[in-house]
């Protein structure tokens, strides 16, 4: 099994081919979840999984399961997968890889007569991004139970359409029940730099960050920008701005690859001469440890109190968010480090500082995720890109590591499926 390899081009093919479902002009794709364009991405994948000797099987959440028998009867499936679902300016790889990745394995192993003990799976996952939907890594949320399938399904986009209703008008609002995973590996863009800048064509993904999201409220008093003397105000701008700047002095000096960042705000009234009396903001920190995800937002709240006091506003701090640190299971991330050296590729432990399906996995499975580079580390964004060979190699890693996993069938011991 050590000279078994993947078809690169083949990859890379899939990978252009379904790049071609909801292309943008910049080179990107828009495949909101749920849409139409969804399906077609959906159906291509069903339709390379069949050509491929597959079985098919779509849970309530339209979760897609790819089902490839092993030889022992009973045994949980070792699963590879990721989304195909996108942002509404996103990128031909994020996700969309993972998936594909999963198939080109099967396909290897198809080629090459090989078969597994555990049976193998790959899993398209439902509405990974939320940029249609809430919540993000929704199908996998919903599969481990996190969330409850009937408040999910219940969920409506901008235009008042349900989970459920655009579930049933694509046609993936499936019957498959929840079932075990004995294993779970996903292969990812890095969507960061690090790779690239270290010249690391493999991330060892250790586990991710945790994140803890909050909607904040600055409440302030609207005054006339004239008049009023700066000594008087009640800026909700001014508190705000001090916030933001707090923020990063927080990511900034606390340890365990702490992040920490204000995405969107929302100034009122909003006009040139009025002095803000209303800020709505979203705040985010992220940490490897929980401890110091924990201290990072107590020292925020610390802070606004301060802040509100000199700046004479109101300051209200509401989590909406909150996802522990991910811990991969160590046997398969030693499983991807040894398949990486053994086919000879430099590589490097690191922490994803995005969410993933594997978060969710990670809870009930033991879980690991593959790492490759991305160009200037850009991803969500139209202009994302990785190349060939990258993306072949972290493929070969995910086919090593699996088969280290789920065990190569001796020909005399094998049993009908």
């Amino acid at each position: 099994m050590d000279s078994l390899r993947v078809n690169g081009e083949r990859l890379w093919r899939s990978l252009m081919d379904l790049a071609r479902i909801g292309a943008t002009p910049k080179g990107g794709v828009k495949r909101l979840a749920l849409t139409d364009i969804d399906r077609e991405g959906r159906d291509r994948f069903v339709a390379w999984a069949r050509e491929s000797g597959l079985e098919t099987r779509v849970d309530a959440i339209g979760n897609i399961f790819a089902v490839r028998n092993g030889t022992q009867a009973g045994a949980p499936p070792v699963v590879m997968g990721s989304h195909l679902d996108s942002q509404p300016s996103g990128g031909k790889f994020d996700g969309a890889y993972g998936v594909l990745a999963g198939l080109e394995v099967v396909r290897t192993l198809n080629d090459a007569g090989v078969r597994t003990r555990a049976p193998l799976e790959v899993a398209a996952w439902t509405n990974e991004e939320g940029s249609r939907f809430t919540p993000t890594m929704m199908g996998s949320g919903v599969f481990i139970g996190a969330h409850p399938l009937e408040q999910v399904l219940a969920h409506k986009d901008l235009d008042g359409v349900s989970v459920q209703e655009a579930l049933q008008r694509i046609g993936y609002a499936g019957t498959a029940s929840t079932h075990e995973v004995g294993a779970y590996f996903e292969a990812h863009i890095e969507q960061g730099p690090v790779l690239e800048a270290t010249k690391t064509t493999i991330g060892v993904v250790q586990g991710a960050l945790g994140q803890r999201w909050f909607d904040v409220v600055v409440t302030g008093q609207d005054a006339h920008a004239g008049p009023t003397p700066m000594e008087t105000r009640q800026d909700a701008l001014v508190a705000a701005s001090r916030l933001v700047v707090e923020v990063n002095r927080i990511a900034t000096t606390f340890p365990d690859y702490a992040r920490g960042t204000v995405g969107q705000m929302q100034v009122k009234p909003n006009s040139r001469n009025v002095v803000p009396g209303e800020v709505r903001m979203s705040t985010e920190f992220r940490s490897a440890s929980d401890a110091t995800l924990s201290s990072m937002v107590e020292e925020y709240r610390r802070v606004a109190k301060t802040i509100a006091a000199a700046c004479r506003v109101s300051i209200e701090i509401r989590e909406v968010v909150y996802f522990p640190p991910s811990h991969f299971a160590p046997e398969l991330v030693a499983a991807v480090r040894d398949a990486a050296s053994g086919l000879g590729l430099s590589h490097c432990d690191i922490v994803s500082g995005a969410g993933h399906d594997a978060v969710y996995l990670s809870r009930v499975a033991p879980t690991a995720m593959i790492f490759v580079p991305c160009e200037g580390g850009i991803s969500h964004n139209e202009i994302e890109s990785a190349t060939q060979e990258d993306l072949a190699a972290g493929c070969n890693v995910l086919l090593h590591a699996v088969l280290a996993r789920a065990g190569v069938a001796s020909p005399q011991k094998e049993v009908s499926p």
